[in-house]
Formats: C-alpha cells, sequence, structure tokens
C-alpha cells in the first residue's frame, strides 16, 4: 500500500472519476434519449408522435423542415431548425413525424433528445457521436434561458462546435416559445443598463442567428382548429357529425380560454373516450 500522498490522492481521483462512456449498440433503436449522472443514451422502443397527415395548419414549415431532414438523412448539407411560436401548435409534434416521415422513406437516421438541463454535458455527447457510423437528429424541446442562465454556452457547441467543429452526422433542432430564446424584458433591461447595449446582448440574441432555419408557429384560427379534430375523428374512427363536432369543440376551447392543435387533441381525447374508442 502506498503510503506517498501525492499518490493516494491521484488513486482516489482514478476511483472517481467515470469509466469512459462507450457508444450503445445504434442499430437496437431509433430513438435514444440522453442522460447524465452517469452519461448514458437509453434506446426508446416507441416514440409518441403524431403521424405527419394530422399536422393541419402548417403546411410551409412542414415542407421546409421535411426537405431540410430528408437532405440530411442522405448526407447532403442542411441547417439546424429553431421551431418558434405559439404553444400547442405542432412543434415538438413536426419534429418527430419529420423524423418518421424519412425514415418511412427508408433513410437511416437516429433522433436523440437533449433535456435543457443537460446541455453543459453536450460536449460528452458530440464526442460520442463523431465517431458512429449513422446519422443523428439531436432535439431539444422547449429550449429558453432565464436570467443568470449559462447554458446557452453549451449550445454554441451544437451550433457551432468550437475547434473541431460540429459532427458532420449531427443536426439539431430545437423549438421555443421565445424567437431570440430569452424573455424580451431581458433583452430590454440589459440594453438599459449596459455602458454598450448592443454588445451587452449580442452573444444571447445571436444564438437564434446561429440557426440556418427559422420556422414560424402562430395561433390557429377556428377552421384550422375544428379541421384537426376532423382530421383526428377520421383517423380513429370516431363518429360524430358535423353540427356537434362543431358546437362541443368551440365550447371546449372557450373553456380553455384558448385555440390550439394541443387543445384540438384533449377535446378529441375528451370526446374518443366517451364514444368508447381507444386512441
Amino acid at each position: 500500500m502506498t503510503t506517498d500522498p501525492m499518490e493516494r490522492i491521484a488513486a482516489a481521483l482514478e476511483r472517481m472519476a467515470p469509466a469512459p462512456l462507450t457508444a450503445p449498440d445504434f442499430d437496437c433503436a431509433h430513438a435514444f434519449v440522453w442522460h447524465v449522472a452517469p452519461d448514458r443514451l437509453e434506446p426508446v422502443e416507441t416514440v409518441n408522435r403524431v403521424d405527419m397527415g394530422l399536422l393541419v395548419g402548417i403546411d410551409r414549415s412542414r415542407d421546409t423542415l421535411l426537405s431540410n431532414t430528408r437532405q440530411f438523412a442522405r448526407g447532403l448539407p442542411a441547417n439546424n431548425a429553431l421551431l418558434w411560436g405559439a404553444r400547442g401548435m405542432g412543434k415538438s409534434s413536426l419534429v418527430k413525424a419529420a423524423h418518421a416521415a424519412v425514415l418511412a422513406e427508408g433513410l437511416p437516421l437516429k433522433i436523440i433528445e437533449l433535456h435543457r438541463e443537460d446541455l453543459p454535458s453536450v460536449g460528452r455527447l458530440l464526442n460520442l457521436l463523431r465517431g458512429a457510423c449513422a446519422r443523428f437528429l439531436l432535439f431539444c424541446d422547449d429550449l429558453s434561458f432565464g436570467e443568470n442562465d449559462e447554458h446557452y454556452k453549451s449550445l454554441k457547441a451544437v451550433l457551432d462546435g468550437g475547434i473541431e467543429g460540429r459532427p458532420e452526422n449531427v443536426l439539431f433542432y430545437a423549438t421555443s416559445n421565445r424567437r431570440h430564446l430569452m424573455p424580451r424584458d431581458m433583452i430590454e433591461n440589459e440594453r438599459s443598463t449596459a455602458i454598450n447595449p448592443s454588445e451587452a446582448v449580442e452573444e444571447k440574441v445571436s444564438l437564434s442567428d446561429r440557426f440556418g432555419l427559422w420556422l414560424g408557429f402562430h395561433p390557429c384560427d377556428q377552421e384550422d382548429y375544428l379541421a384537426m379534430i376532423r382530421g383526428y375523428c377520421d383517423a380513429y374512427g370516431v363518429e360524430i357529425d358535423e353540427a356537434t363536432l362543431r358546437a362541443e369543440a368551440i365550447e371546449w376551447q372557450a373553456t380553455r380560454g384558448a385555440r390550439s392543435g394541443r387543445v384540438a387533441w384533449q377535446y378529441f381525447t375528451d370526446l374518443a373516450g366517451r364514444r368508447g374508442v381507444r386512441v
């Protein structure tokens, strides 16, 4: 047994250090979730997603994102994408649906969900993916940054890649309710109190500029809202006449104080349950 203090410290640090992360069998699944402490990629057997054909009122965003995803899956140049805008309008659903669509075309593509709070570990994840043969869509849902939040610095490793560059086999998609990923009042506050206002916020605001694609999602109108519900009814075999559907759906939206794809699905879930239809 060693008696040298430095050797004992070195031995203790070696025991505390995590074992090198080994890449999982990427052939075992099309989707994974990244976890930390310890670092690991867990396969997802069944992805919770909506069929592309059921996403109503977002045709332009749908076509743009699908084309970009298809290019990447084929090994062609493609842009990181930021899907921003109104809550419940299908941002995350579109990302997962686009992944399913390219898989259905026979194009190999893996999707990995990365939680916002795990952004500081993204460098380790990129190093793991860099040497893999597969192509990966890295997905972060509901991305935003608050005051004194330093996680945004880790995001640059995904978007810019630092000195090594972002791995050629990794593309990053994020959804957010905010176009600039931080509250407007924070931006205005930093501008008003800084010696050089433009430089004070440039680093944070410019994060959104690093996404090659900006896809905006806006609140739906009543006809799109009703069309979403009718689409769900047709897809799952729920029978209801138009007058009843319209009256109930509008009343449901009024009680929720909002109209969106999420509210449409919630009404349909209630309707299907009352009609005894499993979804």
